[in-house]
């Protein structure tokens, strides 16, 4: 259930990306919400290292986690694509 459930998160914290970045991205819509899963997971693998997040289902803090993997992706994504 924890690998589906940071699926649906990602996809979540996809969209919160896109509010909390608003801009044109190269690649659109589909693009971002794909980096969010993307960020989910790789905020949900730094979380657990650090032991501050674990795939147990949505919670606030997963949300945050995964926003924050999300935010950092597509942020990185944004530099790569204009270089």
């Amino acid at each position: 259930m924890g690998f589906i459930s940071w699926i649906v998160l990602g996809l979540i914290a996809g969209v919160l990306a896109k509010y909390l970045m608003p801009g044109r991205d190269p690649g659109g819509f589909i693009i971002t919400i794909l980096l969010g899963v993307g960020g989910a997971f790789v905020g949900g693998w730094v979380g657990t290292q650090l032991g501050i997040a674990s795939f147990n289902g949505f919670t606030l803090q997963g949300i945050l986690v995964a926003t924050g993997g999300a935010v950092l992706l597509l942020a990185l994504y944004r530099v790569l694509r204009k270089a």
